[in-house]
């Protein structure tokens, strides 16, 4: 059997005969074959691997975008290699070498801060850089993200529409685009409601631990000095919150406190208060990435591309008393 016929048959079997085809496969079978595909991107000059690197691996929001940048590659025959940066700037750029030495087609990242001239330069030298849940500012990178700004504003818009006027922003690192783009859309609802107030209580990191400790430190407090409405940097530092407020508090949810949360993952409304949530289409976000970076591989004179999804409110129980 000759090795053109062998190649034909793992890579377009449809030309070859059926029994042929059998016979092959048999043998690949009995031999424990295993097809090596870094030698043949190799003979190809292109990888067929993206790499995607977030922040958290923890928060099902960068769950649900991977798993629409893997629905995306995977119709076009690539694949997705994620890693986690775990808010690390030492991780991050531990990451960024390996995809580099992989020469993958191209990377997805969630960057901690400025991206900073690497990742330019790695657009400028061929390997197509997008950037997820996060604008390019002057970059000139392509982004795909959702406009927090405005997420932060209808957050608190429906707070102060229910007549809450002590607010407070709680999520961190402070630095996180993403953190300062929703308190300032935050601040600028606020601004506008003469007799409302908020506080921005930063936390380390955006997980449920963090939550939790700053629903301590409040509960701290005399109850007049608390706020009557938590805005939280995503859902996972809101449940945490209001796992406290609501057990070692005694607090009702949202009689005494409204708590909104930013992302709407699975997990807001099977809370045991749902929770009301700022909406991104987690999955839409990673599918779009993936297409703008393949579009680029395929075509390198494409400028950079910008795209903002616009949020969504989603209203539950933790603000209005009622799963709506």
């Amino acid at each position: 059997m000759s090795v053109g016929t062998v190649s034909n048959v793992l890579n377009r079997p449809d030309i070859v005969r059926a029994a042929t085809v059998e016979r092959v496969r048999a043998a690949i079978a009995e031999l424990g074959f295993v097809r090596n595909d870094a030698a043949r991107q190799l003979r190809a000059g292109r990888s067929t691997t993206i790499g995607l690197l977030v922040l958290d691996v923890r928060n099902p929001f960068f769950t649900d975008v991977a798993r629409g940048a893997e629905d995306e590659a995977d119709s076009h025959g690539l694949s997705v290699v994620m890693a986690n940066s775990d808010e690390s700037p030492e991780r991050e750029a531990a990451h960024l070498d390996y995809f580099e030495t992989q020469r993958v087609l191209g990377m997805l990242i969630s960057p901690i801060k400025d991206p900073g001239d690497r990742l330019e330069r790695l657009r400028a030298a061929g390997t197509p850089v997008v950037l997820v849940d996060r604008t390019a500012g002057t970059r000139n990178l392509s982004s795909v993200a959702v406009d927090d700004v405005e997420g932060g504003r209808m957050a608190a818009q429906h707070v102060l529409d229910l007549g809450r006027r002590r607010l407070a922003f709680v999520g961190g690192p402070p630095d996180l685009e993403q953190m300062q783009d929703r308190l300032a859309g935050v601040e600028s609802a606020v601004g506008a409601v003469p007799e409302a107030s908020v506080e921005a209580i930063a936390t380390k990191a955006l997980t449920f631990e963090d939550g939790r400790l700053a629903a301590k430190a409040l509960l701290g407090r005399p109850p007049a000095q608390r706020p009557d409405a938590i805005l939280a940097g995503n859902d996972l530092v809101a449940i945490g919150a209001l796992q406290v407020l609501m057990g070692e508090g005694r607090l009702r949810i949202p009689e005494d406190v409204a708590i909104v949360g930013y992302d709407d993952i699975d997990f807001a409304s099977a809370a045991v208060v749902p929770l009301s949530s700022v909406r991104q289409p987690r999955e839409l976000i990673g599918q779009t990435a993936v297409r703008i970076l393949r579009e680029e591989a395929e075509d390198p004179g494409l400028g950079p591309r910008h795209v903002v999804f616009e949020p969504e409110l989603v209203v539950r129980a933790s603000t209005t008393g009622r799963a709506d």
